[in-house]
């Protein structure tokens, strides 16, 4: 029954990360990472036995050990990826709000040189005198 529920399980993550990339909800960069995270559970889920030949080979005593290992430096390299974007995207927000600025000054520069202030024609109320 455990073996139909993970089944069920990672079947549905795979469908909803499928779904998610045909709905341009998530890029297709983050979509492989997801589809073989996906794989690896239908897999591992399948083939219980890969999973306790893995932890023989490398050592583990018990395979669920090995799996939380394995999810723990899952988790730290999404994470790192995640931190990185995040800061790649800081920058380039910064970046264009900078250029964003430069060139609303070179706006109003421009705007001043073509419509030049009237000097002595306008009032207290900053309109012309009539």
């Amino acid at each position: 029954m455990i073996t139909v529920l993970g089944i069920v399980f990672a079947l549905g993550v795979l469908v909803v990360i499928v779904w998610m990339l045909l709905s341009h909800r998530l890029r297709e960069k983050y979509a492989i990472l997801w589809l073989i995270i996906g794989v690896a559970m239908l897999v591992l889920t399948i083939f219980p036995g890969l999973l306790t030949g893995l932890a023989d080979v490398l050592g583990v005593e018990i395979p669920a050990n090995l799996l939380f290992v394995l999810a723990l430096a899952l988790l730290i390299g999404v994470t790192l990826h995640q931190s990185w974007e995040l800061s790649t995207a800081e920058d380039e927000t910064r970046r264009v709000a900078e250029e964003i600025a430069i060139l609303r000054a070179e706006i109003e520069i421009l705007q001043r040189s073509v419509h030049p202030p009237r000097s002595g024609s306008e009032g207290p109320t900053g309109e012309g005198e009539r």
